[in-house]
């Protein structure tokens, strides 16, 4: 079996050994449940990797938030270079799923844009998990889903090896089988061509490299991969495996028990709405069904597929359903799963089933889907919590399960760089806007930052115009602003285009701003969600990444959740500053490096520069559409999935020329 091995010009310091040390011999040991709890900016994504290489188990890594799952990923592929590391989320980039408002006699149809790159990255998990052990991989709750069964998945396959006799219609017949389209003009992902005895299979789930067969007759003569952009030849293989197009997939004799089953329960369904005289019902349900049917009969699918899962997975009623985990377990009994931000995720989590579960009651009573459309859902909360055999939960604030269930709580207060938590100061609320503006002007004039929390989106625009008519560079962030304007206004915030950044709660978890020395929160007393000990925690923790770090709480009364926060965080201070004497370390902020170059030119000056598309000639639109092609896995790889989705879109705007 490959060794996982660290590639990190770091070594584990702090409070780090110890943890590393705690956890792993827990792992091995055999128990299930364990907790990291690590201060901001202790490494815990270095600790969770150490840990991985420790027990050399393959990995399922979760996080309830798809902006950090992008950001482990990014951060696992320098760690593990040579092993398997994999992205699984949600692949819409929009997903608005079907439902019914009874009282509006109202019917939302669904309506989704798939992203192809983030569809390839989930087919590229589920066939390394069924091809390789050095396996781990990057998820949003998305792995909570149902997805078709592993073994049909692993049993529709393609083997191909040189000197073996395929005949070549019936390999089509195959490939046509296990979701693949033939297209001899377009190429893409998911496609298959054939120009006389060379077959060229472009898997979906590679990232940039098809698979061309060459025939002597009925035999194999050469396989080898090849650039789909470039044509350009890579080493010859012996053999090769090609994994179906779709985790829904199933064989023929599957697939005629699944629609035989489906009919049954339509029937069954049918007789019911009869008996109940509800004739709305029952034309609706009958025509739907019917019609969806007929397209898994003549295609293998149709939409909203998974609706059917129970049937094509032959699941009983009621019963867990397949989700990402178990493609763990059909190759790798032992496995582990972390659970990062562990206080968010798993109540995230514990409410995804009830959710999903009251949306589609609603279809079912009215005849828009049969009762096994309730068995496409997410895990119960109980079912991912006892379904693997061992778990990690990472926070810095772990809420009273996790730690109740873990045999070993190991903490990681001591922090590499030897930075200190930051101070905590009370003030008096009366004149919290007066203060906080004198307290700036000099974090300001060091060239740092200031992060302000407040309660509602009306007082961020109101409190970033006051202090910008007063001459200060002020900028507010809420949840009405989609993430790529997020993403912009903090990496704006890091390159001192503005000195204060004023949100809600979109700035705690998972924001790395080393420039930031003072944190303020206004009205800290208003106890609730927003102001409870978890959210006061981590939003001092916003300031732990900065030698001069300090946190500024505005309030008339002391609350408990305040009294927590500056209690822990003196305790914290407290064994820091112990750490540093005695190892002579002076804390010193470390600034991480800002990428210069995050954007993709914008392909629509491409189209600017020619006259007409409809004039141009097939050659120079062929060539356009490569020159996009290139744009758009340039932007997958820097996991700018939203301009490689746009880019896609221009593709298939010059395609239909």
């Amino acid at each position: 079996m490959p060794h996982f091995t660290v590639n990190s010009k770091y070594r584990p310091a702090g409070d780090q050994p110890a943890a590393i040390d705690t956890l792993s011999k827990s792992i091995q040991a055999g128990n299930r449940y364990q907790t990291l709890l690590g201060v901001t900016g202790s490494g815990k994504t270095y600790t969770m990797a150490k840990v991985i290489e420790q027990t050399q188990k393959p990995t399922l890594i979760m996080t309830h938030n798809k902006t950090l799952a992008a950001q482990l990923y990014s951060e696992f592929k320098s760690f593990f270079p040579d092993n398997h590391v994999e992205y699984f989320i949600s692949y819409y980039d929009y997903y608005q799923p079907e439902a019914y408002l009874p009282r509006q006699d109202l019917f939302i149809e669904k309506d989704s844009s798939i992203n192809q790159e983030l569809e390839r990255l989930r087919l590229s998990t589920t066939a390394s998990l069924l091809h390789h052990d050095d396996v781990i991989v990057i998820a949003s709750v998305s792995a909570n889903y149902g997805l078709g069964s592993p073994e049909d998945y692993r049993s529709i396959v393609q083997k191909l090896s040189i000197g073996e006799e395929y005949h070549q219609k019936a390999l089509l017949l195959k490939l046509v089988d296990m979701g693949y389209r033939r297209n001899d003009e377009f190429f893409d992902r998911g496609d298959f061509r054939v120009n006389g005895e060379v077959i060229d299979i472009y898997p979906a789930y590679a990232e940039e490299y098809a698979i061309r067969v060459e025939f002597f007759g009925d035999e194999i003569e050469t396989i080898y991969p090849f650039n789909a952009l470039t044509g350009e030849k890579q080493e010859e293989l012996k053999e090769t495996t090609i994994y179906a197009a779709n985790q829904f997939i199933v064989g023929k004799e599957k697939l005629a028990l699944a629609v035989k089953s489906i009919e049954e329960e339509l029937d069954a369904r049918l007789t019911y709405y009869q008996e109940q005289d509800r004739t709305v019902e029952f034309n609706r349900l009958k025509q739907r069904t019917e019609f969806d049917l007929e397209m898994i009969e003549s295609t293998g699918m149709c939409k909203g597929i998974e609706n059917y899962s129970r049937h094509l997975t032959g699941k009983a009623p009621g019963e867990t359903p397949y989700s990402l985990m178990d493609y763990f377990e059909a190759m790798h009994n032992d496995y582990l799963v972390i659970v990062d931000e562990s206080h968010v995720s798993l109540p995230q989590f514990r409410g995804m089933y009830a959710g999903d579960r009251s949306r589609k009651e609603v279809l079912v009573e009215h005849g828009f889907r049969l009762p096994s459309a309730l068995d496409n859902r997410p895990l119960r909360f109980e079912e991912f919590i006892n379904k693997a055999p061992h778990y990690l939960f990472v926070s810095a604030t772990p809420n009273e399960l996790e730690t109740d269930l873990s045999s070993v709580v190991a903490q990681q207060v001591v922090r590499p760089t030897g930075l200190l938590d930051p101070t905590i100061e009370t003030v008096d609320s009366t004149y919290q806007v007066e203060h906080l503006h004198d307290s700036m002007k000099p974090v300001i004039e060091r060239g740092e930052r200031v992060l302000i929390t407040v309660l509602t989106k009306k007082m961020a625009e109101e409190l970033s115009t006051y202090y910008n008519d007063l001459g200060l560079k002020c900028r507010h962030m809420h949840s009405d602003m989609d993430a790529i304007e997020r993403n912009q206004t903090i990496r704006s915030l890091r390159l001192g285009e503005f000195d204060i950044l004023i949100g809600i709660n979109l700035l705690r978890e998972g924001l790395d701003l080393p420039e930031v020395s003072l944190v303020a929160i206004l009205d800290a007393d208003k106890e609730g969600f927003l102001r409870s000990r978890t959210a006061l925690i981590q939003t001092a923790g916003r300031a732990a990444r900065n030698a001069n770090g300090k946190v500024l709480m505005y309030a008339k009364k002391m609350t408990y959740s305040m009294k927590f926060c500056i209690e822990t965080t003196q305790a914290r201070r407290k064994k820091q500053i112990a750490y540093n004497k005695k190892h002579g370390i002076t804390p010193k902020t470390t600034l991480r490096d800002l990428d210069t170059d995050l954007k993709v030119e914008d392909a629509g000056e491409l189209y600017n520069k020619q006259t007409k598309l409809e004039k141009m000639p097939k050659s120079q639109r062929q060539q356009l559409i490569k020159e996009l092609k290139a744009k758009m896995l340039a932007a997958a790889k820097t996991l700018d999935f939203e301009e490689a989705a746009r880019l896609r879109d221009e593709i298939a705007k010059v395609k239909k020329l």
